[in-house]
């Protein structure tokens, strides 16, 4: 088969601590044990936490990513996970993030939290390549305002 590569997106609400401390040391333990994963998988990504959900796109070979997302449906602190989309791909929008969370910067959580306040995010209203783009757009923002 041509295509090796595929891009899964989905979505899922978190199952995260509400204390502030307990949260963000969650948060950190989550992509620390992403990132090594995907770097060992070859997948690159990205996530966008906002209002109580995950947004995540994962790239790479399909036995990878699917086995990525098996763990994903496993893991406790995902709820309601739901597959957006799983499609061959030409190339990898996040060719540089093993697993690039979007939102860690002041000035990304005041945009995330007017996104969630207009829009509510809801991403039962997003398809998979609408959370792709809205992901790669905003992970080339984060990208630009750390070089500057």
């Amino acid at each position: 088969m041509k295509n090796s590569m595929f891009r899964l997106a989905y979505y899922s609400h978190n199952h995260l601590p509400d204390d502030a401390a307990t949260f963000a040391v969650s948060i950190q333990e989550l992509l620390e044990k992403s990132r090594a994963n995907n770097l060992r998988d070859g997948i690159t990504g990205a996530l966008l936490f906002n209002k109580g959900c995950f947004a995540q796109v994962l790239e790479g070979s399909l036995d990878k990513v699917e086995a990525a997302f098996e763990r994903i449906q496993q893991d406790e602190r995902h709820g309601d996970v739901s597959l957006l989309a799983l499609d061959p791909i030409e190339q990898r929008s996040f060719p540089n993030w093993a697993m690039g969370f979007i939102g860690k910067s002041q000035k990304c959580a005041e945009r995330f939290s007017t996104i969630g306040t207009l829009s509510g995010f809801d991403p039962t209203a997003l398809n998979g390549g609408e959370i792709q783009s809205l992901l790669r757009d905003l992970a080339l923002e984060e990208e630009t305002a750390y070089q500057s």
